[in-house]
């Protein structure tokens, strides 16, 4: 083979060679937004997806209240805790002090701070009139 037939199958072979990498490239450009789209959209459909797990486990435990809400022991378990109702006859006992005790208790961690619907009302209008400058009872 003669020297320019071999140089004239050289560039053909780089011309070649050129257009491969030309084509890879924008082969490249092209598909490079397509492929971070749908890796953005497979995270947003993976975190859509743990909502909605949250979503039906919050629904199972709603249900399951509406549930005990239903059972009349519940309600009246219910009512005497929160709202201190009692029964016709029976006698209702409030212990004077008893926030003092709950506050020992709850620093020694016996037990959890609760306080009824009506302490708590009465303590936040309390607070309502109280000016910036005046400290706290």
């Amino acid at each position: 083979m003669s020297a320019s037939a071999r140089e004239r199958a050289e560039g053909r072979g780089l011309w070649r060679w050129g257009v491969i990498a030309t084509a890879a490239l924008v082969f490249v450009v092209l598909l490079a937004p397509t492929v971070r789209s749908y890796f953005a959209q497979r995270s947003e459909i993976a975190a859509l997806e743990r909502e909605v797990a949250q979503g039906q486990e919050r629904v199972a435990q709603l249900e399951a209240e509406q549930e005990r809400w239903k059972d009349p022991a519940y309600v009246e378990q219910q009512a005497r805790e929160r709202l201190k109702f009692v029964r016709p006859g029976e006698v209702s006992y409030t212990v004077i002090g008893a926030d003092e005790i709950i506050g020992q208790q709850v620093a020694s961690g016996q037990i959890p701070q609760t306080q009824p619907w009506y302490d708590r009302l009465w303590a936040s209008i309390g607070q309502a009139d109280r000016t910036e400058a005046e400290p706290a009872p």
